[in-house]
């Protein structure tokens, strides 16, 4: 594995070490940046010394309300996205933290998957427009609003499907990801089939940007895998990565 840049920088404000700490470690294997406070100052304080993406700011803090701090963040910051995170589950407080200008809103208990796919979602529709929507690893690129996919400067034709797999496996590049990780994502939690489809697709993906005809290659031997089968201690997974 190499070093890669952060997707972005994370703040992270809730006084429950357990879930300061747990979300923290959780958004650093994601990919991203974290900087972790236990209340409404120790954040103001973060924002003061680094650029901050976004704020995962919890609304039951020591010092003040969630609510509260996100006008303060804003006063240094106007566009800073925020995701409320909290134990409280009443659809006024789900209102008020959407009014004052939250972007969006979880529940304790949470998925960690779930806010990991929450923040890329915020992130992706508070990025300025002129940001690039390409998604790079090593030769490929991916541009999610063109839906255009190439690898070493060749297009690959893809279905919607094989698509959003290639999107899911770039987003968690050099991750292992089980079959149900990419059933669940995939295809959106809804799909009542064989769990067998995620090697299919797999196999599809590989044969158009693994296979020596997606290189312009005559020699197999030359191809360099970007998506091999990984065993692990929990089964087979998948992961992107074989060409850095």
């Amino acid at each position: 594995m190499t070093d890669k840049q952060p997707e972005a920088t994370i703040l992270v404000v809730d006084d429950e070490p357990s879930i300061r700490e747990l979300l923290s470690a959780s958004l650093r294997f994601a990919g991203f940046d974290v900087l972790a406070a236990a209340d409404g100052r120790e954040a103001l304080d973060h924002q003061s010394g680094a650029h901050i993406d976004i704020a995962v700011l919890d609304i039951m803090l020591p010092d003040a309300d969630g609510f509260t701090i996100l006008r303060r963040l804003r006063e240094h910051d106007p566009e800073l996205p925020v995701l409320f995170l909290t134990a409280r589950d009443d659809v006024k407080d789900k209102i008020q933290g959407l009014t004052v200008g939250g972007d969006d809103y979880i529940t304790k208990p949470f998925s960690l998957e779930e806010v990991v796919a929450r923040i890329r979602a915020v992130l992706r529709r508070t990025r300025p427009s002129g940001e690039s929507a390409v998604l790079r690893y090593a030769d490929l690129e991916l541009n999610e609003e063109t839906y255009d996919v190439s690898r070493a400067g060749r297009n690959v034709d893809l279905s919607p499907t094989e698509f959003k797999l290639l999107r899911y496996l770039m987003i968690n590049s050099e991750r292992v990801v089980s079959k149900m990780q990419i059933l669940d994502h995939v295809w959106d939690y809804d799909w009542e089939g064989e769990i067998s489809i995620v090697e299919s697709y797999i196999s599809y993906l590989r044969r158009k940007i693994d296979s020596p005809d997606a290189l312009g290659i005559t020699d197999p031997a030359k191809a360099k895998a970007i998506v091999p089968l990984i065993h692990t201690k929990r089964g087979i997974g998948y992961v992107l990565r074989g060409t850095r």
